[in-house]
Formats: C-alpha cells, sequence, structure tokens
C-alpha cells in the first residue's frame, strides 16, 4: 500500500529503530512510548487489521509472537513480565491501518490499560 506508514517504513522509505526483522515481520520501537519499553511487531505483508485476517495468515500471527517473546527475552524484562496488544479499528484505538502489535514492557503495567 502505497499510503501506509508501516508499509513506508518496511520499504525503508521512512526510517526507524528496528530491533529485529525476518521476511516475514519487522519489528522497531515506538516513536511514541508509552512504557519504558514499546515496539511495535509488524507483518511484512499489508494486513489492515484483525479483521482482514484469514486462515492463510495464521501462521504469520504466530511468528509475531514467536518475535514479541524474542525480543522481550532480550531486552531482559521477560522475566518480570511484559504486555502484547492489538488494537483493531478506530473504537478499539487503531491508528495505523496496518496490522501492528504493540509490545510494552520495563515497568509494571496497570490494569485495565485505557
Amino acid at each position: 500500500m502505497s499510503d501506509c506508514l508501516f508499509c513506508k517504513i518496511i520499504n525503508g522509505d521512512i526510517p526507524a529503530k528496528k530491533i529485529h526483522e525476518t521476511p516475514e515481520l519487522l519489528v522497531f520501537h515506538d516513536i511514541a512510548p508509552k512504557a519504558p519499553f514499546h515496539a511495535l511487531v509488524i507483518p511484512k505483508k499489508h494486513i489492515t487489521s484483525l479483521n482482514e485476517l484469514t486462515v492463510d495468515d495464521e501462521k504469520l500471527i504466530g511468528s509475531l509472537f514467536t518475535a514479541a517473546k524474542k525480543v522481550a527475552a532480550d531486552g531482559a524484562f521477560a522475566e518480570k513480565g511484559y504486555r502484547v496488544v492489538f488494537n483493531c479499528g478506530a473504537d478499539g484505538g487503531q491508528t495505523v491501518g496496518h496490522l501492528h502489535m504493540h509490545l510494552l514492557g520495563g515497568r509494571s503495567l496497570e490494569w485495565p490499560p485505557g
């Protein structure tokens, strides 16, 4: 998608502070962190939201969780705990129309989140 912010990051048109990358996904620091550690885990395939997922995307979505686990372990906060969040649609808090997982850690996270 030519107008998608995250597709532009994937293509290298917009810089991002990358943490982890595979042929299927990219993990990078959020530009407006809500915790001491706040990264976004995104598929390189453009999927607008969770509502657009198909059965064919199941392996890809699993790889997002595996990447989040690795990044949390590498960041030394996996043992204390962390949060992963998908926002879906405007009322769910999704502000970029490209599926993405928030990975937050580095402090005690309150519940409910918002």
